[in-house]
């Protein structure tokens, strides 16, 4: 699980989970090991989530069952309906985890194809990547792995343009306020189309 900025930082990671655990698996479980430290939203701010993730205080989900990734968007007709103008414009500005994780897969080619060390080791090297990762990105070095992602907003790397996102959330995990709070953005969104 990471958590990232709108610069393309990570700004919170938990490694060392199989990849076919849940993502709310790893979520409660972040919040019960580094409770304190886990950077929840301010008060009025949300994190966007991906469909794996309940809308919650805080956390804001995309519609499910409706079409969600960039590509889907690029290749078919202009969004129809309020519930994929929403989906368009969470995918756009979710769009940064995806990029930031383009670069990180680019340029540390090691994290394409994990060697069978044990668990811990493994998730140190994918921790000191995102540290090398962040360090280059607050360094403003010239780097070509950056401009390529900087230079189109809409860049998605191939894990994203060939993956669908399956959800596994019970609509009983949902917050009705952020539901409200979901719907009221995807009737702005809807009524300015």
């Amino acid at each position: 699980m990471a958590i990232c900025d709108f610069d393309m930082r990570f700004t919170f990671v938990v490694a060392g989970w199989p990849g076919s655990v849940h993502d709310m698996r790893v979520f409660k479980d972040a919040i019960d090991k580094f409770g304190d430290k886990f950077p929840h939203p301010p008060e009025g701010k949300f994190y966007l989530v991906d469909s794996g993730y309940p809308n919650r205080p805080g956390y804001l989900a995309p519609y499910k069952g409706t079409k969600y990734h960039i590509p889907e968007f690029r290749q078919g007709p202009v969004p129809r309906g309020k519930k994929e103008w929403f989906n368009y414009a969470h995918s756009s500005l979710r769009n940064v985890i995806e990029r930031s994780f383009g670069v990180l897969k680019m340029k540390w080619r090691i994290l394409l194809d994990l060697p069978s060390y044990p668990m811990p080791k493994q998730s140190q090297i994918i921790i000191a990547c995102m540290a090398l990762h962040n360090f280059i990105r607050d360094s403003y070095l010239g780097d070509a792995d950056f401009d390529l992602a900087n230079s189109d907003e809409n860049f998605v790397p191939l894990s994203e343009a060939s993956s669908s996102q399956v959800s596994n959330t019970r609509h009983g995990d949902e917050d009705h306020t952020m539901n409200q709070f979901g719907d009221s953005i995807a009737d702005g969104l809807f009524n300015r189309a």
